[in-house]
């Protein structure tokens, strides 16, 4: 799923959907989810603030993405804590287009049961995912889940009842909800007219009876007795009992306690965020939310472990080096390290981590060896880094072979529009080397094998670069520039065939530290800077050009900084790729989007390729700026500078709604142009490095997202087309190559028709929780004229059965305590088990105490977790909290009873009355 806008929420039509209404006078899903993420994020820097011994600043109120992010010492992540707050509101706000009328997403129709297990089952998957660090899935997974925990509140009487806190056991599988209304007995009475303060019965209120709306689009038809949703959409509100009881918004039938049920709706959402922190920790917790302390860059490398790869392995090892050394502990640290190894006949080696050193090791210990026949499973390698990368990130292939895997060309293409990956390529035996090598006994590849490779570098916004062994490690200089924190592009543009073509490009006060990346042979440029000077490509340096580089077909110029427009005129006959880069905290987000087909209208993000031909709708955001605004929004063609310019309509909260009458019908990049309103103001352009294309078919599916190991997953799926009719090609593939899939090789469509199919995932019994499988469905029509995709992602939860937390044992305790609580300590030693049939200790965590706390695992018991601890008499009072490997937590609390009694005898009066002495005080 494409990354998206906190605008979703404004766009929605106010129609009495199943959730909080979509407006902006009320609380909506959206608002109450980003309330309660930048809540729980400012409270969690807080607490690592004084942790450290740092001084933590509020942001001004009322909190944004951009102000938290830098109250948090990382203004670098303030796009992706955006674009992440963003991707959760949009799959909450999804939950009412796929699951309309399923009651279990909306406790609806009394559906408790079944609604608390959307949630926990949802809430493993979310921890899973993010000890894996799959953290799109866990924001997927999160914005579902969230969507659900909200409408408990809208669509219960939980506020009816009088509760002035969430319910702690809708995130829990071991308590119970309530008391739930049995299903014979009666709940709610006609409204007295438009008057529904009163259609709960006195006896439900008194007895705490929990119940809650039916809602039905067709049929009116409820148990008899039972109280309705209620609103214009609702069937059954006209059918006695008459009226409603949702607090959707303040119009609705229960519109009086609408705040009431949001504040609580808020503090659950909070609760539920706390839960995932506690059991994830606070760093993962931040990760998955996209705040990082380093660039929030991510260092992706596939590389061909072939024999006659050795030297370019060992140059990535000296490039991993020294991009580690040099920005470990800094602002351009990399936030998460993908490592995918390819050779032939496999492929699949990956390394996904946050930990620099444990990528250092993977890519040292990587040998060359096996090939033979030249061509190898590059495009296998790349599938799978694109499908475990996140948004927007960069990914770097090594090899010196075309590809084998030519079948996959469409699949990673599809994986680039739908991630905005950009992949760069570094070629060492291509047309410009001659290569010839002993092993392979082979010379160069082909024209069209090379140029497979310049085509998926060109539709990412990636190089395919092309050196020979020995100018390897200089070309490989791209990647500790692209490894830099806040890049933004201001221009990407290719040509093939080559042709004699004047590009334009907007520098702004705000952009820093300008590169010119050129590919391409026997290309020849003329600079021209805002203020008329030029410079001409026969020149390495100058007034405009402060240093340049050339290695094999790539060439890039580092600029002397000048506000205002610049142009660049370019002249080859043969192809070549263009593309200005800078860093700045100003950039935007984006997604294209159509109207939704549920029955209350809005509009929904698009997984596939926007339909050709027809008029368009794009989501903009600027991020990095609160005062800025989009002045202009074009589509622009990828092979020539023919433009489509959209029609913008500012919503509010630096987002914006662009319509265009026609969409493109050929290859195409995204380009927006704004200003800031600071004096002087900013003119600013930035632009997509991905290009992207439409299709006149549709592929739509609708799967469950959670699959279990050894159980059959069906993912129904619908091809439609706008064209003519055929026998159109069907492709299914995923990343995990162990598991087993079966789909349709092909469909026969009628003219104008669709046809659905089905695929067929099995995933082995060994396979962990927290994977991810990401789906690609293609269907092209007949002879290639055509080709449209979507791209589903899908969490494996193993089926859980240990539901106890762990539990603690004091071991021993020691204390020489006195009045003088400095010159004294205390130590204890615990043991924290989980049970003889729990899954073990994951992690032990000091949640209360100053002091200083060590873990071991037990000798000879691996459910079992050693805690030493020790502590100035000053700090009291301890608490650990421990989670076991499927997410159960247990605290537990101890303090120096001693020194309680002479320092504070009230303060120990009040522990032992609460039983909290010397013993554990909470498991849950």
């Amino acid at each position: 799923m494409s990354s998206v806008l906190c605008l979703l929420c404004l766009l929605l039509l106010d129609a009495g959907a199943l959730g909080f209404e979509i407006r902006k006078e009320t609380f909506t899903h959206q608002k109450i989810t980003e309330n309660a993420i930048l809540n729980t994020t400012v409270q969690l820097c807080r607490a690592l603030a004084q942790a450290d011994g740092t001084v933590f600043i509020f942001p001004a109120q009322p909190y944004t993405a951009e102000a938290v992010a830098a109250a948090c010492n990382s203004p670098q992540s303030q796009k992706s804590f955006a674009e992440a707050i963003g991707f959760i509101q949009l799959r909450n706000a999804r939950v009412d287009i796929l699951h309309l009328l399923d009651a279990e997403y909306h406790f609806d129709s009394e559906s408790f049961a079944l609604g608390r297990k959307v949630i926990t089952d949802g809430l493993k998957a979310v921890k899973a995912s993010i000890k894996r660090n799959n953290f799109e899935a866990a924001r997927g997974k999160l914005g579902d889940i969230l969507h659900s925990l909200q409408d408990f509140y809208s669509h219960s009487n939980w506020v009816e009842l009088g509760n002035k806190f969430p319910n702690p056991n809708l995130i829990r599988t071991d308590t119970n909800i309530g008391n739930l209304a049995d299903q014979s007995r009666a709940t709610c009475r006609n409204c007295n007219g438009d008057d529904c303060t009163n259609n709960i019965l006195e006896d439900v209120i008194q007895e705490k009876i929990l119940t809650s709306g039916y809602f039905k689009l067709t049929s009116g038809s409820k148990p008899k007795g039972k109280c309705s949703h209620g609103g214009p959409f609702d069937q059954t509100s006209k059918t006695e009992p008459i009226g409603g009881i949702n607090k959707d918004k303040p119009t609705a039938n229960h519109g009086f306690l609408h705040t009431d049920a949001a504040n609580l709706a808020t503090a659950a959402t909070s609760q539920l965020l706390e839960d995932i922190r506690s059991a994830i920790g606070d760093r993962p917790f931040l990760q998955m939310l996209g705040i990082t302390r380093g660039s929030n860059k991510v260092l992706c490398f596939v590389i061909d472990t072939t024999k006659s790869m050795s030297d370019d392995i060992d140059t990535v090892k000296s490039v991993t080096l020294s991009i580690i050394t040099s920005k470990v502990g800094t602002a351009n640290e990399p936030s998460l390290y993908i490592l995918v190894t390819f050779n032939d006949p496999g492929f699949g080696l990956l390394i996904k981590t946050t930990d620099p050193q444990v990528f250092k090791d993977a890519i040292n210990s990587l040998t060359a060896s096996g090939g033979g026949d030249l061509p190898e499973l590059s495009l296998s390698g790349l599938q799978l880094a694109l499908s475990d990368a996140p948004l927007n990130s960069e990914i770097f292939l090594f090899t010196d072979a075309p590809a084998k895997d030519v079948n996959l060309f469409s699949t990673v293409i599809a994986l680039i529009e739908q991630t905005k990956t950009v992949v760069n390529f570094l070629i060492t035996a291509s047309l410009v080397t001659n290569r010839v090598d002993v092993w392979e006994q082979q010379s160069s590849m082909t024209e069209s094998e090379a140029q497979l490779y310049r085509d998926l570098a060109q539709a990412s916004g990636g190089q395919a670069i092309e050196v020979t062994k020995g100018e390897l490690p200089v070309a490989s200089s791209i990647i500790t520039e692209s490894s830099t924190s806040s890049l933004v592009v201001l221009l990407q543009a290719a040509r093939s065939p080559g042709v004699a073509d004047n590009f334009f490009f907007i520098v702004d006060q705000t952009v820093t530290n300008l590169v010119v990346y050129i590919t391409g042979s026997a290309v020849t440029f003329t600079l021209i800077s805002p203020t008329g000077e030029t410079q001409q490509s026969t020149g390495t340096t100058g007034s405009l050009i402060t240093a340049s580089q050339s290695v094999g077909n790539f060439r890039t110029l580092k600029l002397n900084k000048q506000v205002g427009q610049w142009q660049i005129k370019m002249v080859s006959t043969n192809p070549y790729t263009l593309k200005v880069i800078g860093q700045s905290p100003i950039d935007f987000l984006f997604t294209f989007v159509e109207a939704s087909q549920d029955s209350f209208g809005g509009f929904d993000a698009i997984d596939r390729r926007p339909t050709a031909g027809v008029n368009g709708t794009l989501l903009v955001s600027v991020t990095g700026r609160a005062s800025a605004t989009v002045t202009e929004v074009a589509l622009v063609e990828s092979s020539s500078s023919v433009e489509i310019k959209g029609v913008v309509e500012p919503q509010g909260n630096n987002s914006f709604l662009v319509q265009f009458d026609m969409m493109p019908s050929v290859e195409f990049v995204v380009r927006m142009k704004g200003q800031d309103s600071s004096t002087p103001p900013v003119v600013f352009q930035r632009q997509s490095p991905t290009s992207f294309r439409t299709s006149n078919i549709t592929v739509t599916a609708n799967p469950d997202d959670i699959l279990v190991p050894g159980t059959p997953f069906t993912v129904p799926f619908t091809v439609t087309s706008r064209g003519r009719g055929g026998n159109f090609t069907i492709r299914a593939t995923n990343n995990q190559n162990r598991f087993n899939s079966t789909s349709p090789a092909s469909l026969v469509l009628e003219a104008g028709g669709s046809v659905n199919g089905t695929v067929n995932i099995s995933a082995p019994l060994n396979t962990p929780s927290g994977t991810e499988v990401t789906l690609t469905i293609e269907a092209e029509a007949p002879e290639g004229t055509d080709l449209n995709y979507i791209v589903l992602r899908i969490s494996v939860v193993n089926t859980v059965t240990d539901f106890t937390p762990p539990a603690c044992q004091l071991l021993s305790l020691q204390s020489n305590c006195s009045k003088n609580c400095s010159l004294s300590s205390w130590a204890l030693s615990v043991q924290v088990t989980d049970g003889t049939n729990g899954t073990g200790v994951d992690h032990v965590s000091l949640t209360q105490g100053s002091g200083t706390m060590i873990t071991s695992p037990a000798p000879g018991n691996e459910n079992t977790t050693l805690v030493s601890y020790s502590a100035s008499c000053c700090s009291p009072v301890m608490e650990l909290l421990a989670v076991d490997r499927v997410g159960n937590e247990g605290s537990c609390r101890y303090s120096d009873a001693n020194f309680l009694t002479t320092q504070s005898p009230l303060l120990y009066l009040s522990l032992l009355l609460l039983g909290q002495i010397l013993t554990k005080v909470d498991l849950q």
